[in-house]
């Protein structure tokens, strides 16, 4: 199934599932920041972040690296 949804006042389609990275990025780092993880990015689909001890956290999608970064987080409290 495939599908299309306006973005922006341009007009522009995109495909319904198809991640808005900047906004997922903008939106890990605002969650995130203040917990000590930075560096968020995406690269072919490999979502990504790092700890402030260095450590690479990574997820396939922006949830599944949520999930990542929560319970990395919950393992250090």
């Amino acid at each position: 199934m495939t599908g299309t949804a306006r973005a922006g006042a341009a007009g522009q389609r995109r495909a319904v599932f198809v991640v808005d990275e900047d906004a997922a990025l903008a939106a890990q780092e605002e969650v995130w920041a203040d917990g000590g993880y930075h560096a968020f990015g995406v690269e072919d689909e490999f979502w990504s972040a790092i700890t402030s001890a260095g450590e690479v956290l990574t997820g396939s999608t922006p949830d599944e690296l949520d999930r990542n970064i929560r319970a990395h987080w919950q393992a250090m409290q």
